[in-house]
């Protein structure tokens, strides 16, 4: 018990120094894989939304529907879709046709 303490008066300043640094470290990634799930998550956004623009009150596309869906799995996976909800709801209920 006393060598740790020992070792520990005598060390605490690198091991203080590699800890900052490694909490340095998380705090960076965290901010960086944060900013990319926001920006992926506006990419799906606006894609949806520009989708449901261009087809809203027509007939829309089998693979348009098909494609959509798949950008709502992925949007709503990164959580609070707030009103992207009821535009998606809008959207499947429009009706279909199957492209030729």
């Amino acid at each position: 018990m006393a060598q740790v303490v020992k070792f520990l008066k005598e060390n605490w300043l690198w091991m203080f120094s590699f800890f900052t640094f490694m909490g340095g470290i998380f705090v960076y990634l965290y901010v960086q894989v944060r900013a990319l799930k926001l920006g992926v998550q506006a990419l799906l956004r606006a894609q949806m939304i520009d989708i449901y623009d261009r087809y809203k009150g027509e007939v829309v596309p089998l693979n348009m529907k098909d494609n959509f869906e798949n950008l709502w799995v992925q949007y709503e996976k990164l959580g609070k879709n707030g009103v992207m909800s009821s535009i998606h709801a809008e959207f499947m209920a429009l009706p279909t046709k199957v492209m030729d």
